[in-house]
């Protein structure tokens, strides 16, 4: 089998989006040698992660040729010429996106939707971005032979928002890179504390800094935590939200407390995850919340928010608090680092909660909706 990826950013992304296209190639070269996987981006600069991807003996980058179409209008529109020239069996849009003249292209084509925030919390977004993905993310749905959900939180969105079949919605967990599998021995985690100057003891918390992520349900608890225990938080600063953090943080008078890092290197999220004595996630609003498994595989107990996916991330594994709840908070942080909640056995059912997010088995999932995408496009022929 011939399969296309949109590659845009598996290539530009280094965080969530990207990540899971990298992983989801890396995972099907590895599991599937037999078959072809043609990488289609409209830019490309190779780094260490990419060459690895290109180091597969059937992988392959595709640019924009020469003459014609190029960026955002091949991606769009040119990139279906390609397709047919290369004959491609399938294509795969990774990141919620395909070609607007996929249909018209006459291919079976597949695309992820990872989530539809833009609609559930549309404060977080301009009036131009909303509709800019509302056009194009609500097209793809339409358009794809087969749509595939992230979570089946995602799923009944995406059939209550935009009329989707639910027999044509497949629901394919993602697993995490398997780097957060492996437990570091002592002297690496003491390598990496000192070389990234981690705190001593410290709560961690990844993601952007945005208003959703709900940074500020973890600073307002940071008080009633022993005054010895810092607040990590990694993620990239956006649209001014860490400047309102600090000012809570001031007011509660625990700016000291909080560490600000956005420039840890992905190779080493594993090591800062596996320092912390616990890991929050209270977003308000998720696809699926990787940094849950990702925190769950790194052995560590996990304190997360209720009222989107995240207690699929997290099965029985972890603690729950609403969104706006800095009492639960609090109390949920403090069992954990007092010993009163059952750390161990949190810890143990995690990484039970997570064997279910085999990459292996996301990989099979994913070709059997390959598979079924051809039929589908085939069956749908006059």
């Amino acid at each position: 089998m011939r399969i296309g990826f949109d590659g845009k950013r598996a290539v530009s992304n280094m965080t969530g989006l990207g990540n899971y296209s990298r992983l989801v190639i890396e995972q099907l070269a590895l599991e599937y040698p037999g078959n072809s996987h043609l990488i289609y981006t409209p830019k490309l600069k190779m780094s260490p992660r990419l060459s690895a991807i290109d180091s597969f003996f059937n992988t392959e980058f595709r640019l924009p040729p020469e003459m014609g179409l190029t960026g955002s209008l091949w991606r769009s529109f040119g990139i279906t010429n390609h397709l047919r020239a290369d004959r491609v069996d399938v294509y795969h849009g990774l990141s919620n996106e395909l070609p607007l003249n996929i249909r018209m292209a006459g291919l079976p084509s597949v695309v992820t939707i990872h989530d539809v925030i833009y609609r559930r919390m549309p404060e977080c977004y301009s009036p131009i971005d909303r509709l800019i993905y509302d056009f194009k993310y609500g097209r793809s749905c339409r358009n794809a032979t087969r749509v595939i959900a992230v979570s089946e939180r995602t799923k009944r969105d995406v059939v209550e928002l935009y009329g989707i079949d639910p027999d044509k919605i497949d629901v394919i967990y993602q697993g995490c890179d398997r780097q957060f599998r492996r437990t570091l021995t002592e002297e690496e985690r003491r390598e990496a504390a000192t070389r990234l100057s981690l705190p001593e003891r410290y709560v961690l918390q990844v993601g952007t800094i945005e208003s959703r992520k709900n940074l500020e349900l973890t600073v307002r608890a940071l008080p009633y935590l022993p005054p010895d225990v810092k607040l990590l938080a990694v993620g990239r600063n956006r649209k001014g939200y860490q400047q309102r953090v600090e000012k809570i943080a001031g007011e509660l008078g625990v700016r000291e407390r909080i560490v600000f890092r956005s420039d840890v290197p992905f190779s080493d999220l594993p090591a800062v995850n596996q320092l912390a004595e616990a890991i929050v996630y209270p977003s308000r609003y998720e696809g699926f919340g990787i940094p849950v498994l990702e925190a769950l595989e790194s052995c560590r107990p996990v304190v997360a928010a209720t009222g989107s996916c995240l207690e699929e991330a997290g099965g029985d594994a972890a603690l729950y608090v609403a969104p706006d709840d800095v009492q639960g908070m609090k109390d949920a942080l403090n069992a954990i680092l007092d010993g009163s909640a059952p750390v161990a056995q949190m810890i143990a059912k995690g990484k039970a909660h997570a064997s279910r997010f085999n990459n292996g088995n996301m990989a099979t999932s994913l070709l059997t909706t390959y598979v079924q995408a051809i039929r589908d496009h085939r069956d749908s022929r006059p």
